[in-house]
């Protein structure tokens, strides 16, 4: 598939730089740099916390993942007597 895409003139320059150092095309360069930020993108759904990613979003486990959430959410809602003065 071909198409047209504008890229700023110094990123453009910062690629092909890259691409030529890695032995590899611009087009080549593209579709890795394309593949890897959709595969990290669909590891981590939005307003899941950073930690869920490092332990596979704890598949097996997602309702008690999520139950266990809410109380730390809970918890850090709460301002305690000293920290109001």
């Amino acid at each position: 598939m071909k198409t047209t895409v504008e890229i700023p003139d110094a990123l453009f320059r910062k690629a092909k730089a890259r691409a030529a150092e890695c032995g590899q095309t611009l087009k080549e360069l593209l579709t890795e740099a394309l593949t890897d930020k959709l595969r990290k993108e669909r590891r981590g759904a939005p307003g899941e916390p950073g930690w869920m990613r490092g332990f596979g979003k704890l598949r097996s486990l997602r309702a008690e993942t999520a139950r266990v959430q809410r109380r730390i959410d809970a918890a850090f809602e709460v301002i305690e007597a000293e920290d109001r003065e």
